[in-house]
């Protein structure tokens, strides 16, 4: 064989390996048991999944074939129709997961009113031949059912669907929380009951995901900037450009500068953390929360109390600096901790933790320079004062 018949050989055999991936990864490549047809099918655009389906509209049924990888092995999947609204609060849910006792895949039915409450109960509308199935290859989980379409929902044509995947079972049978990252969180689409999903998967809901999501990276970013840089960057300012007797009071101006725009900053991300709060029903992050509450009110309390600030000679400015350092310095504590819980949260690239190591670490790095510079100095002037004495 020649090379040039190699190199085409080889051409077409990773080409091959390029395109067989991909190919089997569509819903029209899927198959599963039972001799039912089904002539929509849809590549769901998060979380691997896919749903085959036909809707009967005589007797307004709607039988689906919903189809996913759980998030663990052990895990467990669902898909809902959300009469009420976009998100999974109010969502129909059908779950499948594999029996612990004896590894068979089962279906449960689930109406959540709130995320706290995820047991087994009825659904607000009628849904038979349930039944689910584990793909021997992959692992894969599938869902079958037949679903009375609610009357209002028949008259718009279309539904609002939900899909998600999660952990292992928790105590007691309940299913675990899943994931929040920007997968989980945008696992929902409008489906047209006619078949014609052209656009509408990703249409009016997934721009309110989107929303959602930029106001998440907007809310970390506003808090990352405020209490994570600008804060600590006050404190160094204030501790560390004193000592030189020509900085003195362009380091006062620096310091009530930066500490005053952090606080602008900061309250603007606080506001987004409330506002992401009450459109996330049933979603809390109660120590991140918390801290952002007792940082809000502790800055809120420095603002203020620079308007009661003592004279330098006054019977009271001792007390004074004890209160604003032990106040500033909590902050400052609080405000790097409350990041990293948020970095947590959001679960972005890692090149965004490693960039705020790195900013908080030259920080640190130059706050140990400059203390010893600053001891250097003190012990130096007490040296001179001492010698003239």
């Amino acid at each position: 064989m020649s090379s040039s018949s190699v190199r085409t050989s080889l051409s077409f055999l990773f080409l091959a390996l390029l395109i067989s991936p991909s190919v089997s990864q569509t819903c029209k490549s899927q198959t599963f048991s039972g001799d039912k047809t089904y002539p929509h099918c849809l590549d769901l655009p998060q979380l691997k999944a896919f749903l085959h389906y036909s809707y009967d509209a005589a007797n307004t049924t709607l039988a689906v074939v919903f189809s996913a990888p759980p998030a663990k092995p052990g895990g467990w999947i669902a898909w809902a129709i959300n009469p009420t609204g976009t998100g999974m609060v109010g969502a129909q849910t059908l779950v499948a997961y594999k029996d612990p006792g004896n590894g068979v895949a089962v279906v449960k039915t689930l109406n959540i009113s709130s995320y706290s409450s995820l047991v087994p109960s009825k659904l607000s509308f009628d849904v038979w031949d349930m039944k689910a199935e584990e793909a021997a290859k992959d692992g894969t989980l599938r869902i079958f059912a037949r679903v009375k379409v609610p009357a209002d929902l028949v008259a718009k044509g279309k539904v609002n669907q939900v899909w998600q995947v999660g952990p292992a079972l928790g105590p007691g049978g309940m299913i675990g929380k899943h994931a929040f990252d920007a997968p989980n969180l945008a696992s929902m689409s409008v489906l047209d009951l006619k078949g014609d999903n052209s656009g509408s998967t990703t249409s009016s809901v997934g721009g309110e995901v989107n929303a959602k999501i930029k106001k998440r990276n907007i809310h970390g970013i506003l808090n990352a900037v405020s209490w994570g840089i600008l804060f600590p960057l006050g404190a160094i300012i204030a501790r560390y450009m004193r000592i030189f007797e020509s900085a003195d009071p362009a380091w006062f101006y620096l310091h009530v500068s930066c500490q005053f725009s952090a606080y602008v900053i900061g309250v603007a991300g606080w506001g987004t953390g409330l506002k992401l709060g009450s459109e996330s029903e049933g979603i809390s992050y109660t120590s991140h929360r918390n801290i952002g509450i007792a940082l809000f009110t502790l800055a809120t309390i420095q603002m203020f109390a620079m308007l009661l600030r003592p004279k330098k000679d006054h019977k009271y400015r001792f007390y004074w600096n004890i209160y604003h350092h032990g106040v500033g310095y909590a902050i400052l504590i609080l405000g790097i901790i409350n990041v990293f819980k948020g970095l947590n949260i959001l679960k972005p690239q890692d090149t965004y933790k490693t960039a705020y190591i790195a900013v908080i670490a030259i920080l640190g790095g130059i706050a140990l320079l400059l203390e010893a510079v600053t001891w250097v100095i003190v012990l130096k002037r007490k040296s001179n004062n001492s010698m003239k004495t």
